[in-house]
């Protein structure tokens, strides 16, 4: 059975979960993966989730405010192993109950075009693409989204 805690950045299995993240966004990313790098620094999020199966960590996801009322996921990852489970669907409608009991309205967050399986989980989830926003308007390759909570 999954097992969903909430925590914050320091937690030493969400820290080793966005490593394996990091490795394959670089990956996927070449060359433009140091523009993504700088928006995606993990100290000092307060609201972070980490999913465990069998007393295995086995995916993440944050949020951080955007804006007063507009919470923004960051560092999604679910293992390899784990996906196609609904891992990733249950951390993402977790962190929308955290940002609603936190009193925020809308989540925002971005992705690359070139990952279609992020794509379609935030699609599935009810997620709308918006005009790109913040540092990533003017990157094709990012695709941003939107979901009033």
């Amino acid at each position: 059975m999954l097992k969903i805690i909430r925590t914050n950045s320091e937690n030493p299995d969400f820290i080793a979960l966005v490593r394996m993240l990091d490795a394959d966004l670089a990956e996927k990313n070449g060359e433009k993966n140091s523009f993504y790098t700088q928006y995606n620094k993990i100290a000092l999020i307060k609201h972070v989730l980490v999913a465990y199966m069998n007393e295995q960590a086995v995916a993440c996801g944050a949020i951080k405010e955007y804006e007063p009322s507009v919470m923004e996921v960051k560092r999604m990852y679910t293992l390899p192993g784990q996906r196609g489970q609904g891992t990733a669907s249950q951390i993402l409608a977790e962190l929308e109950r955290w940002a609603m009991e936190l009193g925020y309205s809308k989540c925002v967050l971005e992705t690359g075009r070139h990952m279609p399986d992020a794509v379609h989980l935030y699609q599935k989830n009810g997620y709308a693409v918006i005009p790109n926003y913040g540092q990533y308007a003017a990157v094709e390759n990012s695709i941003c989204f939107e979901k009033s909570l």
